[in-house]
């Protein structure tokens, strides 16, 4: 029959099985041991009876050694378990246990047919019902593994069912019917309490592969942003390159112009590749607080002057779509605490995603003192957000229905960054929107309270009227650079300052050009350079040709070990996109230190 088949897995894993056979084997085992203090008492009774003990203290005796013997197997069970796999060990052992549960039934209901008592119904009775409530109490403790329950409970209760045909005489059948009517609810009930095992023992297999797969996720999760932020500092070089000559180029031409009339446009044009630079750093910023290695750093920042140049980047966006994108600020200059770069990418992201939800009119970004406050907000006449979807438009991923109708390409983490920006610089944020009327997003900063006399002057690339005026130089400057772009806006800017270049693609060519008689007073020297070669390793060598020689690392990378380690040794490291100002003031110097 199907009942006297193997284990029935109901779809669990061998780890499961193994689970619920340690069970089923324990239980037998403590099973074992309880039997003959059930006989203890039956056997006194006899003796009461003045009968025969022998037959009764022989099943005790035999009982206790059977006890004995199945923990020591139980043990090396155990040891089999740690040693070999599930699958082995179920093949093993489950027949062994089986058979042991299907002896231990047998031995139970002996006692039935072994004791001398055939004129006494009360102690049979007493006797059927001790037996029937071992049986009842394995149909929970058993039923892991149903197979091994269920010969037992066949093997038990097939033996007291003989027994009572044999040792009963009127009230045989009573007593029979009783008894059938007793097994099969023991029987239900067994399947019952092995539905549960199964189903607890697939619920925490579910359980483990969710916890598994949530693992492996998050660990992809990690390992991608990883990868992410690792490629964003690996093309970081490559990105800044044509960007570091763009500034370069633009501000030779500035000079070199001689129509006035292009000068507005020309300084616009300059601002743009100084706010694409921005870009770059606001990105790999991003990049850091996602991963949650951001420190922030609260310092006054000149909140009017930020946004004038974040409002240039929307510009022209702007006029391409007939909106109106306006600012008011006070007159005074006001000084707020934050993270300059988180600022400024909070600004970036609330402009950009007022821009974006807005079909006609405009934007107004505005900036209110309030007492020791400072209100930035971010007016827009666009769709708006409805009343249900107020409380997830902070939510990573989240966008609203009218915004996806408006712009598929957005992935809803402008926002996002606006409130975790927020939050690290411990800066209140909010929102007011009344749908298809428009919205406003603000954040509420600290107004700076120290002195604001003596106030730094204009960053280089604000909007100014007329473009900067550089004192001219003398001298000779040897670039390391093997990008023909990037030389040649070095050449072109350097050369409009007075300053003789020569540009070398790798040492060989940087050795051959001082083996010339081309004596430098300063050296600038890229990191990354095609040929393999390390900049850092070239200019270490030219300072030793030439120790006199000024000289700085100029790179577009940011999280290398071998600029570290060179500002770790006391060496300049530039990043590139360098601003020209900065670069006049150094090879001033230098020049200064050479003369």
């Amino acid at each position: 029959m199907r009942f006297f088949q193997g284990s029935q897995n109901d779809g669990i894993s061998p780890p499961a099985q193994i689970r619920l056979l340690n069970n089923t084997f324990l239980r037998l085992v403590f099973s074992f041991s309880a039997v003959p203090f059930v006989g203890i008492p039956f056997a006194i009774w006899i003796h009461l009876l003045g009968d025969d003990l022998g037959p009764t203290i022989t099943w005790i005796i035999i009982y206790l050694l059977c006890a004995v013997a199945i923990r020591i197997v139980h043990r090396r069970y155990q040891q089999e378990v740690k040693e070999n796999d599930d699958e082995a060990v179920l093949r093993r052992w489950l027949p062994r246990i089986n058979k042991v549960a299907f002896f231990h039934g047998l031995g139970i209901s002996s006692l039935y047919l072994i004791t001398p008592q055939t004129q006494n119904f009360d102690f049979f009775l007493l006797l059927n019902i001790s037996i029937a409530a071992i049986v009842a109490a394995n149909a929970t403790h058993l039923t892991p593994v149903i197979s091994t329950f269920t010969r037992f409970f066949f093997a038990s209760w097939g033996v007291l069912t003989l027994g009572i045909i044999l040792r009963l005489d009127d009230l045989m059948f009573i007593v029979l019917m009783l008894n059938l009517l007793y097994g099969f609810a023991i029987y239900r009930h067994a399947l019952t309490s092995h539905a549960f095992f199964i189903q607890q023992a697939l619920l925490e297999e579910q359980s483990s592969r969710l916890a598994e797969q949530f693992r492996q996720a998050k660990e992809e999760a990690e390992q991608a942003l990883l990868d992410k932020n690792q490629f964003l500092t690996t093309a970081s070089h490559d990105l800044r390159q044509p960007v570091h000559a763009m500034g370069f180029l633009i501000e030779a031409i500035i000079h070199r112009n001689q129509d006035d009339s292009l000068t507005p446009q020309l300084l616009d044009l300059q601002q743009s590749v100084r706010s694409v630079h921005l870009m770059f750093n606001s990105l790999l910023d991003l990049s850091k607080i996602e991963s949650g290695n951001v420190m922030t750093a609260p310092t006054r920042v000149d909140i009017g002057t930020l946004l004038d140049s974040v409002i240039t980047l929307f510009r022209e966006e702007a006029n391409s779509r007939a909106l109106r994108l306006r600012t008011w600020r006070p007159k005074r200059r006001l000084f707020v605490m934050g993270d300059p770069l988180l600022v400024r990418q909070s600004l970036i992201n609330l402009i950009q995603n007022a821009l974006r939800y807005t079909q006609q009119g405009g934007v107004l970004v505005a900036i209110r003192p309030r007492g020791a406050e400072c209100l930035v907000e971010v007016w827009d006449t666009g769709v708006g957000i409805a009343d249900d979807e107020k409380s997830k438009i902070f939510s990573p991923y989240y966008r609203p229905e009218l915004a996806w109708k408006i712009d598929s390409a957005g992935h809803g983490l402008g926002l996002a960054v606006v409130a975790r920006c927020a939050k690290l610089m411990n800066v209140k944020y909010g929102m007011h929107s009344i749908e298809g009327k428009g919205s406003r997003f603000w954040m509420r900063f600290t107004q700076y309270t120290g002195d604001v006399k003596a106030v730094d002057p204009l960053p280089a690339g604000d909007n100014i009227a007329t473009p900067v005026r550089y004192a001219p130089l003398h001298g000779s400057c040897l670039i390391v650079d093997d990008d023909p772009l990037v030389t040649s806006a070095w050449e072109s800017l350097m050369s409009l300052w007075g300053i003789n270049v020569r540009c070398a693609a790798s040492a060989e060519d940087a050795f051959a050009i001082i083996d010339d008689g081309f004596t430098p007073f300063a050296v600038l020297c890229d990191q990354r350079l095609r040929s393999g070669e390390s900049g850092f390793d070239i200019l270490k060598a030219l300072f030793e040709r030439l120790p006199d020689m000024s000289g700085a690392m100029v790179s577009g990378e940011f999280n290398s070990p071998v600029l570290l380690e060179a500002e770790q040794e006391g060496y300049l490291v530039l990043r590139k996109p360098l601003e020209p100002a900065k670069l006049h003031a150094l090879l001033t110097q230098w020049s200064a230190g050479s003369g």
